[in-house]
């Protein structure tokens, strides 16, 4: 079934650190020693960069700091990466360079290079970044790839805590919020938050029963089912002018809070917002790290940026499956399994291996699932026979030929299948460890 997360965003960055799991000993005991209470205050600095450019050209620019009482996210392995992503953001302490503080990411900027308006056309794109607020000065890095790995754009900037340009934000009138969901140790928990779009100010009932909804549909997949007590979520009562989405090949434009639109790249389904300041305003002061925007509209769609934000609409028959589904991308870097019979969209060069931990191209598949396939199972593997054998068949991330998945069907790849395949469960409990433990 194809879902709306036609994303360049997917592909590919060398991991410097990997999950816990696999990384080297030595790099794991040089990041332990990162102590949040030496370098951070409990505080968050946000970030707000422009992407902005065409082929030809591509510029990364600071555009404004704000800084919102305590700090939301991870207060461990600090400098790692618990995935690779295509961006990447590090922290160094200004006067000795130490790594204090490391993340990954993916852009809409980025996916956008896969679409022809890119080959004509300069455009600019919202990107704020939340991080943990420094005690000292500090060098911030941000740097993004191509589908081949290579660098293709970075800046490396300073910012000084007490810079007086900081714009406070947060501190008072606050979005109105409701807490869903009590984590067990508030101390190591992810915690989400699910922002209302396109529900009015009387409509705030309806968006609390489809963040219910939402919530059910997530806890009822392993490994999130088993490993509900380590979440935190917030509902985020953002009210809108009008009731609804945009859908701009029908004509139908809605003042909606974050001005979420299908049609995005001119892909009749895809569904996402640009305005990503806004987003991160309305979020102010809130206890959140990962973002699910719920759309209240009847039609299919959504989209999933890992570690920027999810979306999906609430009332159509099939919402529950692509809630999930988006949120496997956005959450944690799941790729799509999918694939086109005229390699559509050919976002992995089959001579590099995909960062997804549920893909492959076989050009480095060690340390993927290979443990998890009996000796006896050919590779790649023939489709057919059991539905379940782990093995490695060919067509998934939009290539029919030359991308492969570890299942013949899982959650990743159709609708109609119930559960993440065992690979995804174990890709998603290796993310959710590494930021709670």
């Amino acid at each position: 079934m194809k879902c709306q997360c036609h994303r360049i965003f997917r592909i590919g960055v060398l991991t410097a650190l990997a999950f816990m799991l696999s990384a080297p000993c030595s790099m794991l005991h040089a990041a332990e020693q990162v102590v949040f209470d030496e370098w951070f205050r409990d505080a968050t600095l946000r970030v707000d960069y422009i992407l902005s450019g065409g082929i030809d050209q591509k510029e990364i620019s600071v555009d404004q700091l704000y800084r919102s009482p305590r700090w939301y996210g991870k207060r461990q392995h600090l400098a790692e990466l618990p995935v690779e992503g295509n961006a990447q953001i590090t922290m160094r302490d200004h006067e000795s360079q130490r790594v204090i503080f490391r993340n990954s990411f993916s852009t809409l900027y980025q996916e956008w290079f896969s679409y022809p308006e890119s080959k004509s056309t300069r455009r600019s794109f919202e990107n704020p970044m939340i991080l943990p607020m420094p005690k000292r000065p500090v060098d911030i890095t941000l740097d993004m790839r191509d589908n081949r790995r290579e660098v293709m754009v970075t800046i490396t900037h300073q910012v000084d805590p007490d810079d007086i340009l900081i714009r406070h934000i947060g501190e008072k009138d606050k979005t109105p919020f409701v807490q869903m969901l009590q984590p067990d140790d508030t101390a190591r928990c992810i915690r989400i938050a699910y922002v209302a779009e396109g529900y009015r100010k009387d409509e705030m009932g309806t968006f609390l029963e489809d963040v219910k909804f939402a919530m059910t549909a997530l806890f009822d997949h392993e490994p999130f089912k088993t490993l509900k007590g380590r979440f935190s979520i917030v509902a985020v009562l953002s009210p809108s002018e009008d009731s609804g989405v945009s859908e701009p090949s029908k004509g139908i434009w809605k003042n909606t809070v974050l001005r979420s639109h299908f049609d995005s790249f001119y892909t009749d389904r895809y569904l996402t917002t640009q305005e990503m300041k806004k987003l991160h305003d309305l979020l102010a002061g809130i206890p959140y790290e990962h973002i699910m925007i719920l759309v209240n509209s009847e039609r299919y769609g959504g989209g999933g940026i890992y570690n920027s934000f999810n979306i999906s609409t609430t009332h159509n028959d099939r919402s529950r499956p692509v809630i999930v589904h988006e949120f496997g991308h956005g959450f944690c870097g799941l790729g799509d399994e999918y694939a086109y019979d005229n390699d559509e969209l050919p976002m992995y060069p089959h001579d590099v291996e995909p960062w997804e931990p549920n893909l492959t191209t076989l050009v480095d598949f060690h340390g993927k699932w290979e443990d998890l396939i009996s000796k006896k199972t050919p590779i790649p593997t023939p489709a057919g026979g059991d539905e379940k054998r782990i093995g490695v068949y060919e067509g998934a991330g939009y290539s029919s030929k030359g991308v492969y998945r570890a299942v013949q069907d899982c959650r990743m790849r159709t609708n109609e299948n119930p559960e993440f395949c065992v690979v995804c469960r174990r890709a998603i409990e290796n993310y959710i460890n590494f930021y709670t433990r």
